[in-house]
């Protein structure tokens, strides 16, 4: 044999059987930091936060971070944690968490439930729970960044993490990079984060490159009339039937403007008008959400609602200068679009961690996430986001048998296998880190 090549296969066999070595490792640091990350989420979970209020839970991701040796900054716009560890020349790899709960009364009956109430932004006392996830969230996020610092030895570059505030109400993201996320601390190669997801089995992760969260976008229609006397509809115009006729032709957008292969979603959630069923009305108010992945779609969608709104007023005898008011709400979500590079690399790293049957290839979901944010920065960064499997298979087996389905997202009943789904979670991340780290 030519000594050269033997050389090389000499070489690619202590790498072989040292790359065996780190996934055994990160497999037992993962059992390792599972039991305190169980603890930490039963704690989180009995505590929960609302949006804009994670003090608590802001300062016990800033412990944990210290706890592991990073360097960490808080108040980071707002309740935001971004935690840093330098470990010589490499690539940066952002991790992120979210913190904050839901205003939903818990019925689960789990031992820990939370119990909590809380003044919400309006001074209104409302239940909290964590009934999307973030708890867990959090506690893996958490047994990540112990399990890497443990294994500092087997990986160059740097980790930057941050603990984001606010993702409910898709403001935190914004926050962050306004007060200086990519600017004030080691700008990102790479960008990653993950949400539980009940659909899946724990023990499974979902995974998909491209379109993965929707874009959100909110509006608010005012539609005019010229109210009066119920009696006398003939002296009157009526903005309740304008408002009905907008509310039908609005469902054709979808269905007759925007092409079958671009998903988009119109659905009015809000409208209000009138006092009295004898008085017509001056005005009625309706609010939108809009989802979409296209920001060519979301913007022939809006052109599309200013379209009807006004041919409906105008149908009923509406004179120009009053004509419906459409407002597009300033806060809004991009869609989250995983990088299809870093996606297939990440489905490399978790095949050698928990095999390649245990990865889902998940289809895109029409509800909303921050983290696409991001990705939305002239900086470009690759992101990607993986759905981590939360409903046990005992359970997932009898609820198929019932032809029933597991608690959604959002749900007061919502009950994660936490153990193995926390366990799963840590042990893909770490091991997307180290993967990204030692390319």
């Amino acid at each position: 044999m030519n000594s050269k090549i033997f050389f090389i296969l000499i070489a690619m066999v202590i790498q072989n059987n040292t790359f065996a070595q780190i996934l055994e490792e990160i497999q037992k640091e993962a059992r390792n930091q599972t039991g305190y990350a169980l603890e930490l989420c039963k704690h989180l979970h009995q505590n929960p936060e609302l949006s804009f209020q994670e003090f608590e839970s802001a300062k016990r991701m800033a412990a944990e971070l210290k706890k592991a040796g990073f360097e960490v900054t808080e108040k980071v716009g707002g309740n935001n944690v971004v935690g840093v560890f330098k470990n010589g020349d490499g690539p940066v790899v952002m991790l992120r968490t979210d913190m904050d709960a839901l205003p939903v009364q818990e019925k689960t009956g789990l031992e820990f439930s939370s119990t909590k109430t809380v003044k919400n932004q309006n001074g209104e006392v409302v239940p909290v729970m964590h009934a999307c996830g973030h708890d867990i969230h959090m506690s893996v996020w958490a047994g990540t960044i112990h399990t890497l610092a443990a294994l500092k030895e087997h990986w160059k570059g740097t980790l930057v993490v941050i603990a984001q505030q606010a993702e409910e109400v898709s403001g935190g993201a914004g926050l962050a990079i306004e007060s200086g996320l990519f600017t004030r601390f080691p700008e990102h190669d790479y960008a990653m984060a993950y949400h539980i997801n009940p659909e899946l089995e724990s023990g499974q992760i979902g995974l998909v490159g491209g379109p993965i969260f929707a874009g959100v976008e909110t509006v608010e229609i005012t539609v005019f009339g010229k109210g009066g006397h119920g009696a006398y509809p003939e002296k009157c115009i009526d903005p309740i039937v304008i408002a009905s006729r907008i509310v039908l032709d609005l469902q054709t957008i979808v269905s007759r403007e925007i092409s079958p292969l671009e998903p988009a979603v119109v659905t009015v959630g809000s409208i209000h008008g009138g006092t009295r069923p004898n008085i017509i009305p001056d005005e009625v108010k309706m609010e939108l959400t809009l989802r979409y992945y296209s920001d060519e779609v979301i913007e022939q969608v809006i052109s599309a609602i200013r379209r009807i709104c006004n041919a409906a007023a105008q149908m009923s005898g509406m004179p120009d200068d009053r004509l419906p008011e459409v407002i597009v709400l300033d806060e809004y979500t991009p869609p989250v679009l995983n990088n299809t590079e870093l996606s297939e690399k990440l489905y490399g790293f978790a095949s050698e961690i928990i095999g390649h049957e245990n990865i889902v290839k998940t289809a895109p979901a029409m509800v909303g996430e921050d983290f696409g944010v991001y990705g939305r920065t002239p900086e470009n960064i690759p992101i990607c986001l993986i759905w981590l499997g939360s409903t046990s298979p005992e359970l997932m087996q009898k609820l198929k048998a019932e032809r029933k389905e597991p608690f959604p997202l959002h749900s007061p009943h919502l009950n994660p296998d936490y153990e193995k789904t926390i366990e799963t979670g840590i042990k893909v991340m770490a091991g997307n880190v180290l993967g990204l780290m030692g390319e």
